[in-house]
């Protein structure tokens, strides 16, 4: 079944058009349970690996926390993403590339305090790609550990939140204020920046901005996706719960527990407090660099 993001309630444009040139474009991928292959995009599944390649392994030194190994030693990656070019059109490969694969070490790292992710880009078509084995490190936590999950792609724009120019929020925040204590509507919460795991777009930070810098030619590095732990909060719901996922009656919170954790939390990730990661890019250097950051600690 597709997933559906509902039109925004008000037409943002109109209201702030200061905004409209900030516009981007995301891929909500909207994760649900399900059996996916090892051919298809998804989250927590089982993903395709080069026969040829060893499959990589984890060898940082952890912190003590919550969520360290058992023991210090190389720690196998689990799969976390796997997207094929077909599926997110949006999204530009690099050349000769059509499969993008996101494997992490599901314990505490010290940047941020969470599993520390590393990306693939792979040519699909290559005949040693064969359905690899999920691994299972000892120890590792369930919250670190995606369940499999099909994927739903979903094109719709983003407008900043944290990302807006100071000197456009503040000029801008007279208006947003006028337009809640009017309509109920927000722009913060339910009119800019789209939730849940995705493409491109603004990642949706819960604290100040953290952008990377690329340590090649020093320029800022582009979204490429966020891993969240959830699809919409306790208030951004009203306008990032899917169509197909509302109920008939009542709201989303009116479901039993277990029902609606699995809308809302499908591949059952708690980075930190419902915090993300979040995985950037630099399209100007050849080798295509990459970094992430997290608001999870």
């Amino acid at each position: 079944m597709a997933r559906t993001t509902p039109p925004r309630p008000l037409d943002v444009e109109t209201l702030f058009p200061e905004v409209a040139s900030y516009r981007k474009t995301a891929v909500r991928l909207h994760p649900r349970l399900g059996d996916p292959s090892a051919r298809e995009s998804s989250l927590g599944g089982p993903v395709l690996w080069p026969l040829s390649e060893p499959w990589p392994h984890c060898e940082d030194d952890h912190p003590r926390t919550a969520f360290s190994p058992p023991a210090q030693g190389p720690i196998p990656l689990v799969p976390v993403l796997q997207l094929f070019a077909a599926d997110v059109p949006d999204l530009a490969f690099p050349s000769a590339t059509d499969l993008l694969q996101v494997l992490w070490c599901p314990f505490d790292h010290e940047d941020g305090y969470v599993p520390r992710p590393e990306i693939y880009w792979r040519d699909g078509s290559l005949s040693d790609l064969q359905p690899a084995n999920r691994p299972r490190p000892t120890g590792a936590d369930n919250d670190y550990l995606p369940d499999p999950c099909v994927l739903h792609p979903e094109r719709v724009t983003d407008y900043p939140n944290w990302d807006l120019p100071d000197e456009v929020a503040d000029a801008l925040e007279a208006g947003f204020q006028q337009l809640e204590e009017e309509t109920g509507w927000s722009y913060w919460s339910h009119l800019s920046v789209s939730d849940g795991v995705k493409v491109g777009g603004y990642p949706t930070w819960t604290q100040e901005p953290n952008w990377p810098t690329c340590p090649t030619c020093r320029v800022r590095m582009e979204h490429l996706l966020t891993i969240s732990s959830n699809e919409f909060d306790g208030e951004s719901w009203r306008t990032w719960l899917p169509i197909e996922d509302t109920p008939a009656m009542g709201t989303i919170w009116d479901l039993p527990y277990e029902q609606r954790t699995e809308i809302q939390c499908p591949p059952g990730l708690m980075l930190g407090d419902m915090g993300g990661i979040y995985l950037f890019e630099c399209t100007s250097c050849s080798d295509r660099p990459f970094a992430y950051r997290s608001d999870c600690s």
